[in-house]
């Protein structure tokens, strides 16, 4: 995998780098449990928001049933920790075809990467659930961070705009999510780079499968709408965050702060 070709894309799309400060932060072992429990919640929000998009505006009832159905077993072990984590690994599959409802606009473009988009995020929730076990990191649940919600706080309200908003706000996390991978993954021990390296091509899909289904369904040039979020993003990631998380700003710890000053 050539990583430099395959982040050209998105340190375009983004507006910013992540902040040495951030990485910093990030690779010191007493925030490797709270990395990788908001990673694995994150996998999780990612497929729940992909759902959400393909029940609302492209799918069948039957269809949208089998949608909740296979994300449930997710959702009750990580809100309510109910059941063995193992068992997650016999629901990585959709039990039935999706059929487009009669009359939506959006076809099945959209059905068709929101379900693999689906697919490939369980599927990492479970490696990362794999990876805790096996460093001993007992799964917990944690606050959001401020992120995506920062960004979905502007979308639009009347449709198809809400839509075309939704998705270029995907395509914004995906990106970021495969910046900070590319940048962690030099700074860890094997199991973790080699795992983060992995994402690295499924992420940077995403986020290109969430930009071609805004633009396809605008159907007129979004460039302005994709610079407002991309500048949302970028000032959510630069300044000051009390809250350390994957998608996290920049730490405001005493260090830092104490820098700020100097």
């Amino acid at each position: 995998m050539n990583v430099v070709s395959l982040l050209q894309p998105i340190k375009k799309f983004l507006h910013c780098e992540t902040p040495q400060s951030w990485i910093d932060e990030a690779i010191k072992p007493e925030n490797l449990a709270v990395l990788l429990t908001d990673h694995l919640i994150c996998e999780l929000k990612a497929a729940q928001s992909a759902m959400f998009m393909i029940r609302r505006y492209a799918v069948d009832a039957d269809s949208a049933k089998a949608l909740l159905e296979w994300l449930s077993p997710y959702e009750k072990f990580t809100y309510r920790r109910e059941g063995d984590w193992r068992s997650l690994k016999d629901h990585q599959r959709l039990s039935k075809s999706m059929m487009v409802k009669s009359g939506s606009a959006y076809g099945q473009d959209l059905v068709d990467k929101m379900v693999l988009l689906i697919k490939e995020e369980l599927h990492h929730f479970y490696q990362v659930l794999e990876i805790m076990q096996n460093y001993g990191i007992e799964y917990e649940n944690i606050s959001s961070s401020r992120y995506a919600k920062g960004l979905l706080s502007h979308v639009r309200t009347h449709e198809p705009a809400a839509l075309i908003d939704k998705l270029i706000c995907g395509a914004l996390i995906e990106a970021r999510s495969c910046e900070r991978f590319a940048l962690l993954a030099p700074h860890l021990d094997d199991t973790l780079s080699t795992f983060y390296v992995s994402l690295l091509r499924s992420e940077s899909r995403h986020f290109e499968d969430y930009l071609s289904l805004a633009k396809n369904i605008a159907k007129e040039d979004i460039s302005e709408r994709i610079a407002y979020f991309a500048q949302i993003e970028s000032s959510l990631i630069l300044t000051a965050d009390s809250d350390f998380k994957f998608h996290s700003g920049t730490p405001s710890t005493a260090e830092n702060q104490h820098r700020a000053v100097v």
